[in-house]
């Protein structure tokens, strides 16, 4: 059963949360305060930690900071009444994955735990499949129908990137940045002409196909 860690202060939020984790098949552990989540992080085994940020002894942040020291791939997800965009970035350079707001719908949390579960196996196994195509990050190959795809490196990481977070929208300035960074050449055009090459590559996959959010950028949208 996957483990869970919860670390809230609020008596009868941290119930309720670990009740909810219950009811979806997950194996909870409440603490209170960011020390004892520690402590038990330290001496058990978890899959995820979901944490709020104002605790005593230790809050989120420090939390954060320590258990990124003892793991480094653990998806850890904020739930917090800080809504400020200086929280967040910290929260994110501190090595979170995702952020949840107080008050927050419960059916939305345990949807976003299980998007950050399954987007830790697919960076555990590196490998990604998606209907008939199959991309493996370690060997930088894709396969449709068994049959290797030829794609670019860039090519290559744009899909598995799209594929690893479905139905999230990434506008161009975000894949421009990741992917092109400091290149100047490089416009929103270059995002467009990239994702058209994809979509022709990949014309005949039959698990996914790459979305246009307009004004926005680009998604996946497994069928």
């Amino acid at each position: 059963m996957i483990k869970i860690l919860v670390a809230e202060d609020d008596k009868d939020l941290g119930a309720l949360v670990k009740a909810r984790l219950g009811l979806a098949g997950y194996d909870a552990t409440l603490c209170r305060d960011g020390e004892e989540a520690l402590e038990a992080f330290c001496g058990g085994s978890y899959d995820l930690v979901v944490t709020d940020v104002m605790m005593p002894r230790l809050d989120g942040f420090g939390l954060a900071e320590r258990l990124r020291e003892a793991d480094a791939n653990v998806p850890l997800l904020f739930m917090t009444a800080l809504d400020d965009k200086p929280s967040k970035l910290l929260g994110y350079r501190l090595g979170i994955d995702d952020y949840v707001t107080k008050p927050f719908d419960m059916d939305e949390l345990i949807m976003r735990i299980g998007a950050l579960l399954r987007r830790a196996k697919i960076n555990a196994s590196r490998e990604i499949t998606a209907g008939n195509l199959r991309m493996n990050a370690d060997e930088h190959t894709a396969y449709i129908n068994g049959e290797e795809v030829p794609m670019t490196v860039r090519e290559f990481d744009l899909l598995y990137k799209l594929l690893s977070y479905p139905k999230k929208t990434f506008t161009r300035a975000q894949l421009m940045d990741e992917f092109w960074g400091y290149d100047s050449s490089a416009t929103s055009r270059t995002v467009d002409v990239y994702m058209a090459k994809l979509r022709e590559k990949t014309a005949v996959c039959d698990g996914f196909e790459i979305v246009t959010v307009h004004g926005l950028g680009y998604k996946a949208v497994m069928k």
